[in-house]
């Protein structure tokens, strides 16, 4: 069986990351959208960068943000991944020349299968809760059958979210096989800021569930 990666989000300061990344984490996400409770400034991110060991990714997440301000972001930290919430085109996502993640927010009656397959060049999909009033971070679940139908036909990795906790991530892997999961408010004692015991349960329980 494949190792399940593990994206921890929202990461806001340096002791959180390093915090993560001692329990295994793949990747960590930054969160550059201004109205989000877990945004970062590109010079907090950088001070992160700074800190990090060899083999951790970082991934900047993005809504709709103009490409001038995406470009200010790297120029000031190197991200590994860009991770795409909006209605970003594929072009547009392609066009920074830095590996990129499409996250699709689902939807009932959503063809998920249909709007991952416009994102060919994606490094992964990311499935997440659809909520109105946020982009990600919402502490709810969608229906898992989706992701799972979604991994067998997508020809992109599946990267889970949306919901998962430590409670739940278990059968989440079971039933969908993703490629990674990520969390976010699932860890967290409150908004931006992580609980190192959340995050080890969760860990815990992402390994029990692979095993």
């Amino acid at each position: 069986m494949n190792r399940t990666r593990v994206k921890i989000c929202g990461i806001t300061s340096i002791e959180d990351a390093l915090a993560a990344v001692d329990l295994g984490a793949d990747s960590l996400g930054l969160v550059f959208y201004p109205a989000s409770k877990r945004a970062i400034t590109a010079a907090a991110a950088a001070a992160i960068r700074s800190k990090l060991p060899a083999f951790v990714a970082l991934t900047g997440l993005f809504v709709d943000a103009a490409a001038a301000d995406i470009n200010s972001v790297l120029a000031t930290v190197r991200l590994d991944y860009l991770q795409f919430h909006g209605n970003e085109s594929p072009d547009f996502c392609a066009s920074f020349g830095v590996p990129y993640i499409k996250a699709i927010r689902v939807q009932d009656g959503m063809n998920v299968v249909t709007l991952a397959a416009a994102y060919p060049g994606a490094a992964g999909i990311l499935l997440d809760s659809y909520d109105k009033h946020q982009a990600g971070g919402t502490g709810t679940r969608f229906d898992w059958a989706v992701a799972s139908h979604c991994v067998e036909q997508c020809g992109s990795p599946i990267i889970l979210a949306g919901g998962l906790n430590a409670e739940n991530v278990a059968a989440a892997i079971a039933q969908v096989r993703p490629y990674a999961v990520d969390v976010s408010s699932g860890v967290e004692s409150e908004p931006g800021n992580k609980s190192p015991a959340r995050m080890q349960a969760f860990f815990k329980e992402v390994y029990r569930g692979q095993f």
